[in-house]
């Protein structure tokens, strides 16, 4: 447990003191929650599908989770790089609870830029359903960002270097955000991208959230949140496998 929250509190504390990250990390959700909240909005509202800066500010806030959260996993190439990754698989603890308070520390920091993200969209003008729907949004948030947390690290503990890494990232990255229903309604989507959203994880985080915040849904929330939880938990398990056999 102690091993756990060691490794938790150091990736909270690299976020934390890289301010220049901190502001980059939100710079991308501002310009989107502008440029097309309020640039697309009379097209939205002529449609008849109501404002689309409230549609779009839960999807735009599992953009932020998912960018911030999948890209945590370099920081264990960084530490590979540099000799800390070898200390830390060396010491008198399981690997398992190294893998998990890595991920438990990239969610923890994920999660909290989707909650300022989803600050400044009520700044913007986003109005939640219900206030009180703000607290199981954040444990859809949390959940979102420990999935994509795990799944960063489980990548970057097959490579070595960090080129690839953000390569393959950015080909998971980009196709899982704009097939995942963020930017547009999946009610009125081809069968053929609606199916290829039922296999994105990030299909049922933002539908949870939208269900949450504004009361509109694709997928049922009790389907929204039984995929999130077994993903998780699937990449969770796989990911500590896979870190388990890393090779320092």
């Amino acid at each position: 447990m102690n091993a756990i929250y060691i490794m938790w509190l150091r990736e909270v504390k690299r976020f934390v003191r890289s301010k220049s990250r901190i502001v980059g990390a939100l710079g991308q959700p501002i310009l989107f929650l502008i440029a097309l909240g309020y640039g697309l909005g009379p097209v939205f509202a002529k449609a008849g599908q109501g404002d689309y800066l409230e549609f779009i500010a839960p999807g735009i806030i599992g953009m932020s989770i998912i960018f911030t959260a999948i890209f945590n996993g370099m920081q264990v190439i960084w530490d590979r790089q540099f000799g800390f990754l070898k200390e830390t698989m060396v010491a008198p603890v399981s690997r398992l609870s190294i893998m998990f308070g890595r991920t438990l520390g990239g969610a923890t920091v994920a999660a909290t830029q989707g909650i300022l993200v989803l600050g400044i969209a009520i700044l913007a003008g986003f109005h939640p359903l219900s206030w009180i729907n703000i607290v199981p949004a954040l444990f859809v948030m949390l959940l979102t960002a420990l999935l994509f947390s795990a799944l960063g690290i489980m990548v970057a503990s097959q490579l070595k270097d960090m080129q690839g890494f953000q390569l393959i990232m950015n080909f998971l990255v980009m196709p899982l955000f704009f097939l995942s229903g963020a930017l547009f309604p999946l009610q009125n989507a081809p069968s053929a991208l609606l199916l290829i959203a039922r296999f994105d994880p990030l299909s049922y985080g933002v539908d949870a959230l939208r269900s949450f915040l504004i009361g509109s849904a694709t997928f049922p929330l009790a389907l929204d949140l039984s995929v999130l939880v077994f993903v998780t938990m699937f990449f969770l398990a796989l990911g500590s496998y896979f870190f388990s056999k890393i090779e320092v």
